[in-house]
């Protein structure tokens, strides 16, 4: 926070302008960008919803967007966020009778499609750019994308190649043979991966979830991108969507609770490089925030309490029917 002040204090007049263009935003398109980032919300939910139905559990919609929404609450919030929404995710689905093989694979193929929808627009910001982009981003971007790929070619060496997952199992065997915690650690990665692996058969029925992950993304960058027409911006879109991908690359490592201060430095910083004034940046960058995190954030909590309560309920009446059937009739 102070070093953020100190920022603002170097830079007030770009603060100033954006000050200005804030106080002058056209209301139906900054409605048109929560239109937007309401519907990129609903698809990461309907990722939840597929893989889970996929599973054998009969989950609405709206049970999947109140758990995700609270769990971006959760993570968005606090520190360590990212581990403490993904407990807090597993054991409000343990709550509800998800087995828990199931889902730690929904958390962990979520997180993977999810990934690999970045990916995808990490491609079409790489093919957008051509030539004259920045080389430092496009490095970033063919690295992040690299990666990506190589993890996703291993995953399904390893889901298709019987010999590969024997060898692994061996080696993993060997480290952990003097390691307890290691070895159940591996057993439970077993057992999840086999979930993940046997949700649905063949390619043909990810193409939903996968193209839901991608429209997770590409709604927001609309979001991004209406943010900036709000604020009677230009949109220079290869350098839009450039700075997006940048700008999730940091965000995805979770530096403060949020992200405050690291998403808004880095997209301001990031538009402004791709040749948008810096006062309108950093407002377009301000503007985004409010719409995509802090407009979202106290509905994530409702949805937080409400789910923990509710979960709450239904175990403690599980438990009930448990101890009376144990008990049995007197």
């Amino acid at each position: 926070m102070v070093a953020l002040a100190v920022t603002a204090v170097a830079r007030r007049s770009e603060v100033a302008d954006a000050v200005r263009l804030l106080a002058d935003v056209r209301p139906l398109v900054l409605a048109a960008s929560a239109v937007c980032e309401a519907a990129s919300l609903l698809c990461f939910a309907g990722v939840w919803r597929w893989l889970l139905n996929a599973g054998g559990a009969d989950w609405p919609l709206r049970r999947a967007a109140a758990v995700t929404l609270g769990a971006n609450a959760v993570a968005g919030s606090l520190p360590g966020g990212a581990l403490l929404a993904t407990a807090w995710a597993y054991r409000q689905l343990r709550r509800r009778a998800i087995g828990p093989e199931l889902a730690a694979a929904v958390l962990a193929v979520a997180g993977a499609l999810s990934a690999l929808g970045l990916g995808a627009l990490m491609t079409v910001a790489l093919i957008a750019s051509g030539p004259s982009a920045r080389t430092v981003g496009v490095w970033t971007m063919s690295v992040a994308l690299a990666a990506l790929t190589v993890a996703g070619a291993g995953a399904a060496l390893v889901q298709r190649s019987k010999t590969v997952r024997r060898r692994l199992h061996r080696l993993w065997a060997r480290a952990s043979k003097h390691s307890t915690w290691a070895r159940d650690l591996g057993a439970a990665a077993g057992r999840v991966a086999e979930q993940a692996w046997h949700l649905k058969p063949g390619l043909r029925p990810w193409l939903s979830p996968a193209a839901q992950a991608l429209l997770n993304w590409v709604l927001d960058v609309a979001c991004l991108a209406l943010c900036m027409r709000a604020l009677h911006i230009d949109v220079p879109w290869p350098g839009v969507l450039g700075a997006y991908v940048l700008t999730q690359i940091p965000a995805s490592l979770r530096l403060t609770p949020g992200n405050i201060g690291v998403v808004e430095a880095g997209l301001a910083a990031l538009l402004s490089a791709y040749g948008v004034p810096p006062g309108q940046a950093l407002a377009a960058a301000l503007l985004y925030r409010t719409v995509s995190y802090w407009a979202v954030l106290p509905i994530g909590w409702c949805c937080c309490a409400v789910v923990s309560l509710h979960g709450r309920r239904r175990w403690r009446g599980r438990a009930r029917l448990r101890s009376g059937a144990t008990r049995g009739p007197r």
